[in-house]
C-alpha cells in the first residue's frame, strides 16, 4: 500500500517545489525543504507517482506518470507563490529540468541536484552501466521481475547516516527510505525520461543551480556537465566536496540549503522591478 508522505512548508510568496528520485521518497529532500523554508520560501516536497509502496506500485507507472504528477503539484503550488523555483536530486533533477523546459514562463530557477541521466558512477557495478539497454529489454518483454539491488554505500558517505537509511530500506520501510532495488522495467523508464530530458535542455532559459558531489558515487560529474553545457540558461556550478550522491541529506547538506536559497533570493528580488513596472 502506497503511503503518503509528501510534506507542505508554509512561507512567503516565493515557493520552491522539491522532487525526490527513482524508488525515493519526500523524506530524502526534507531538510532541504525545511532549510529554504527558514529561509522564507513557502515548500512542497511532491510525492511522485506510484512511489512509497512496493515495486508493484512503482511498475504500475511510467515516466510520464512521475511527470504529471509533478505538473499537478507545480500547477497547485504556482496559485499560491509570485515566484515558483523547482528543484529535483537524481532523477528528480531530470524532471525538474524538464518542468523549466516545458513552462519557461512559469519556472524563475531550477536546483539540479545529482542530476543522473547515466548511472556511472564509481560504485554502480560493471553489469549496471549496462543499464541504458533495459528500454530494449522492457520492450522485448524480459526481465519485469529483475531488479539492480542498491549497493554500499547507498550515496550516503556520512557513515551513522548510511547505517540509519540502509537499516530502514533493507527494512521494507519504502516511505521512509525508498526501495532497496531498482526494478528493471522502472530503470527503462528513467532512461526514457533521460533521453526526452536531453533533447530538451536547450529549452531551458531559467537560470539553474547544478550542485553534484565531486565524488558521486552514483552519478558521475559528466551528468552535471551535460546541463551546464546544454541549457539555454546562466548556470551555477556548486560541486560539494564531503557528500555522495544524495546531497541533500549527506555531509554537505548545510551548505546546499545555503546556496540554494541564496540563488532563488538574487532571481526573485531581480525580478521585482519588472512586476511593479508591470
Amino acid at each position: 500500500m502506497i503511503q503518503q508522505t509528501d510534506f507542505f512548508f508554509e512561507g512567503g510568496r516565493s515557493g520552491v517545489l522539491l522532487i525526490h528520485g527513482l524508488t525515493g521518497t519526500p523524506m530524502e529532500m526534507k531538510l532541504l525543504g525545511k532549510g529554504l523554508n527558514r529561509a522564507g520560501y513557502t515548500v512542497h516536497g511532491m510525492q511522485l507517482a506510484g512511489h512509497c509502496g512496493d515495486a508493484e506500485d512503482l511498475l504500475a507507472t511510467g515516466w510520464r506518470d512521475w511527470y504529471a504528477s509533478v505538473e499537478k503539484a507545480a500547477d497547485a503550488l504556482r496559485e499560491k507563490v509570485d515566484h515558483l523555483f523547482v528543484g529535483g536530486l537524481s532523477m528528480g533533477a531530470l524532471l525538474s529540468l524538464k518542468l523549466a523546459a516545458d513552462r519557461p514562463g512559469q519556472i524563475a530557477g531550477v536546483g539540479v541536484y545529482g542530476a543522473t541521466f547515466r548511472y556511472d558512477g564509481w560504485s554502480i557495478p560493471r553489469l549496471a552501466r549496462m543499464s541504458f539497454m533495459l528500454p530494449l529489454l522492457k520492450r522485448l518483454g524480459i526481465g519485469r521481475d529483475r531488479s539492480f539491488m542498491e549497493q554500499p554505500p547507498y550515496g550516503i558517505r556520512d557513515e551513522r547516516l548510511r547505517a540509519q537509511v540502509s537499516a530502514a530500506m533493507l527494512g521494507g520501510d519504502s516511505a521512509a527510505a525508498g526501495l532497496p532495488g531498482n526494478p528493471w522495467y522502472s530503470l527503462a523508464e528513467m532512461y526514457g525520461l533521460s533521453a526526452a530530458v536531453r533533447r530538451q535542455l536547450s529549452q531551458v532559459t531559467a537560470p539553474c543551480l547544478v550542485a553534484h558531489a565531486s565524488e558521486d558515487d552514483v552519478a558521475s560529474i559528466k551528468n552535471a556537465e551535460l546541463v551546464m553545457r546544454e541549457v539555454s540558461a546562466p548556470v551555477e556550478l556548486l560541486l560539494l566536496d564531503d557528500s555522495y550522491h544524495m546531497i541533500t541529506i549527506d555531509r554537505d547538506r548545510r551548505i546546499l540549503v545555503e546556496r540554494s536559497a541564496a540563488f532563488f533570493d538574487r532571481i526573485a528580488a531581480a525580478d521585482i522591478p519588472q512586476r511593479v513596472a508591470a
